[in-house]
């Protein structure tokens, strides 16, 4: 995960000196939106069903994954 204050941002602002935009690396905002997506992925699985580590392996056993 990204720390804010490694992002070193630079800001856009307009005539009262107020921020209106920012200004990162494409390598920074890569990070973020995949941060992001991971995220969103980990809220539209919060109600799945979990099983414990055991039934896992044995399901990956079964389907010959391992």
């Amino acid at each position: 995960m990204i720390n804010l204050n490694d992002l070193h941002p630079q800001y856009i602002t307009n005539e009262n000196g107020e921020k209106k935009s920012v200004i990162l690396s494409i390598d920074d905002f890569e990070n973020l939106v995949e941060d992001i997506q991971d995220l969103a992925a980990v809220a539209e699985r919060k109600n799945e069903p979990t099983v414990s580590h055991e039934e896992f392996l044995a399901e990956l056993r079964s389907n010959g994954l391992i």
